[in-house]
């Protein structure tokens, strides 16, 4: 048997490639978008992708299942189990084999046992696998978004990302209860999570590969609450806010996974000229058609920017932010700090942006772009930075102070007289400040006010500066905080 794991880092997500080499078969699960490196692993291998299934119904990308099994003629294996409202409806007509409880098959001399484990999800199911060549009993067990390493899957998104009203307690009970069948079995089994650390699918996923049954029996904290209902306080309590997009994401993986041919992201962007891309930008100040991403670092941005463009900085929250703010509707253009000429490190944003379904990258550029925009009349707007020393010494009657922190953070302390205003609400919670005060805009390390400043400029909010140093500058000197008891807003936990 061969096993291989694949790991995006900006899903924080992995998937996993199992060969079986006396019959050259192998099966794919957990496949993301990216279909081909699938294709190709297996193929250094001298495999034939022979199959291909996934453990549930994901929200934090889209999924390459359908993908991958029509460009491999594969068998296409799905969770027969959960509610009406949340199984496959694309299942029949790929004529996809439909796994229940205690169902089994073989990739080869490789037999995978089916367990179904809702809580996280109500159709979520494991795998665990036996390397029929050498062993009768299992190895491992492939655990998605049940079991991480230190965590377990969140069961509230249901609730909070699909609004599916009154499903958060419920699936709660059904993870503890899911948890519970496992009491029988061997400890040796390893086990291969969906997700590591920075995944939204969980609060607290440790950032190591794999793990054990008997280790996450000693050391992850849902194994040692014996109560249920001790249990249900405890999964939901602190778990951040999901990213909204993650309710498109479940509804295109339940309903119509998209399918791109023989052409797999990431696009390949054309070379838009920088006359198309000043006019471009042209345009999104004067009608909004273009939505431009400026994702130079915090700082870069904050010196000189196009009018109307939404700065979110390259890194590990890029998915995350361009997924909670951007509009799938409408065409996306990326600037970047320095290019080469062929667009790598844009592209390497685009295929970030089609992992998670926004197929609408339609151009990219760097530096020329702002020279240009200089030469086509254009000026490059700021964003001026605050200092917590200055912050302190002002009036705050006499601005607006924000902070777009998650509910944790800000419910374990806060700058006095800050208002709350989640990162991923504040283009609908905009509405209600006022245009005739100055805005400060804060997080905890200035990453996320950042992007909430730039926003905010976009929006026609000219008075707009950036705490930089955030929350943790203001602690740090001692200055005064006030406890989470005269919040007014407020959803969930992020990190800078």
């Amino acid at each position: 048997m061969l096993l291989k794991r694949f790991y995006d880092d900006a899903l924080a997500q992995a998937s996993y490639l199992v060969g079986a080499e006396t019959t050259g078969q192998a099966i794919v699960i957990d496949p993301n978008r990216d279909v081909d490196q699938y294709l190709r692993a297996a193929a250094d291998e001298g495999l034939r992708v022979s199959h291909v299934t996934e453990t549930h119904i994901h929200a934090d990308f889209v999924s390459g299942s359908r993908e991958l099994a029509r460009r491999a003629g594969a068998r296409l294996l799905l969770s027969g189990e959960g509610d009406a409202a949340w199984q496959y409806r694309f299942a029949h007509e790929e004529n996809a084999m439909l796994l229940k409880d205690g169902s089994h098959f073989q990739v080869g001399e490789v037999r995978f046992d089916v367990l179904h484990t809702p809580g996280h999800t109500p159709e979520h199911i494991v795998l665990f696998v036996t390397d029929e060549a050498t062993a009768n009993r299992p190895m491992g067990v492939f655990t998605g978004d049940f079991i991480f390493v230190g965590d377990v899957g969140r069961p509230d998104l249901l609730e909070r990302a699909a609004r599916e009203t009154g499903t958060m307690e419920r699936s709660a009970r059904a993870l503890f209860h899911s948890l519970r069948r496992l009491r029988d079995h061997p400890e040796y089994l390893q086990l291969w999570p969906g997700h590591g650390a920075g995944s939204a699918c969980g609060k607290a996923l440790g950032a190591v590969p794999s793990t054990t049954l008997g280790y996450e029996r000693l050391f992850n904290w849902a194994f040692a609450i014996g109560d249920e209902a001790e249990f249900v306080h405890a999964v939901l309590a602190g778990q951040p806010e999901p990213p909204r997009y993650f309710a498109r994401m479940k509804t295109i993986n339940r309903d119509n996974q998209p399918v791109w041919g023989d052409r797999s992201p990431p696009p390949q962007l054309e070379g838009r000229s920088l006359e198309t891309l000043v006019a471009a930008a042209h345009a999104n100040t004067v009608a909004g058609d273009t939505q431009i991403v400026d994702a130079r670092p915090a700082a870069t941005f904050a010196a000189g920017f196009i009018p109307g463009t939404l700065n979110i900085p390259a890194g590990k929250l890029f998915t995350t932010w361009a997924g909670s703010l951007l509009d799938y509707d409408r065409d996306v253009v990326l600037l970047v700090e320095e290019e080469d000429a062929g667009g790598e490190h844009a592209t390497a944003l685009a295929r970030q942006l089609a992992m998670i379904g926004h197929d609408r990258v339609t151009a990219w550029g760097g530096s020329a772009v702002f020279e240009g925009w200089h030469r086509a009349g254009g000026r490059l707007e700021k964003i001026p930075s605050v200092d917590a020393q200055t912050l302190a010494a002002r009036d705050p009657s006499e601005l607006q102070l924000i902070d777009v922190r998650g509910d944790a953070e800000w419910r374990e302390g806060h700058i006095p007289g800050a208002r709350h205003l989640f990162l991923g609400d504040l283009d609908d919670a905009s509405a209600e400040l006022r245009r005739d005060l100055p805005i400060v805009v804060s997080c905890q390390g200035g990453t996320r006010s950042s992007i909430a400043a730039s926003l905010l400029r976009a929006r026609g909010f000219i008075d707009v500066q950036n705490f930089a140093g955030g929350f943790a500058e203001w602690k740090r000197l001692g200055l005064p905080v006030s406890d989470g008891s005269d919040r007014r807003h407020g959803t969930s936990e992020e990190v800078d």
